[in-house]
């Protein structure tokens, strides 16, 4: 039996939080899921898909200020989205972004992630940024075109065609910034 659920950050207990720090370990291996992911994982809701009581699937929206020009908007960030590499190519990963999308279409101005899978998103219709990126700092914001590729965003109704070629800063935080 298959179950999907949305969980806020504050509500996960013991065994999920070890179910998905397991999860997320063996989607990425190599260590690339580092302590500063799992920290911005959280904050917000989670949604959780589970096969037979066993969770396969997992994907977080976090709220962040991205600023498009000297506009700020209120973001969904898409964080800590993974399959049990088992149950990969299943629909489950589809299924949880699909949810989560819902979620930054209801409650924000625009979705926004970073990936190395950027294909994957863009079927289920996240655009790719294709103007400068930078971080936002106190002495003022820094280039980021390492992650020229990466970032992708969602439309919402508030926000139904943003300007992809123009500049678009993130908000600094530890770790990767995007």
């Amino acid at each position: 039996m298959i179950e999907q659920r949305l969980v806020a950050s504050d509500e996960l207990d013991r065994h999920e939080l070890e179910a998905m720090r397991a999860m997320f370990a063996a989607a990425w291996g190599d260590g690339r899921f580092s302590d500063h992911d799992w920290d911005h994982t959280f904050g917000g809701v989670h949604i959780l898909r589970s096969v037979d009581g066993t969770i396969v699937a997992h994907g977080a929206v976090v709220g962040r200020t991205l600023w498009l020009g000297e506009r700020p908007l209120r973001v969904g960030y898409l964080e800590a989205v993974a399959t049990w590499p088992e149950h990969q190519g299943r629909g489950h990963g589809s299924a949880v972004v699909e949810a989560l999308d819902a979620i930054v279409v209801e409650r924000y101005e625009l979705g926004g992630l970073s990936t190395g899978r950027a294909a994957f998103y863009e079927r289920l219709g996240w655009l790719p940024w294709r103007g400068p990126l930078a971080v936002r700092t106190e002495d003022g914001d820094v280039a980021t075109p390492e992650e020229r590729s990466a970032v992708l965003v969602l439309p919402t109704p508030r926000m139904p065609e943003p300007d992809l070629d123009a500049t678009l800063v993130c908000d600094r935080r530890p770790g990767d910034v995007w």
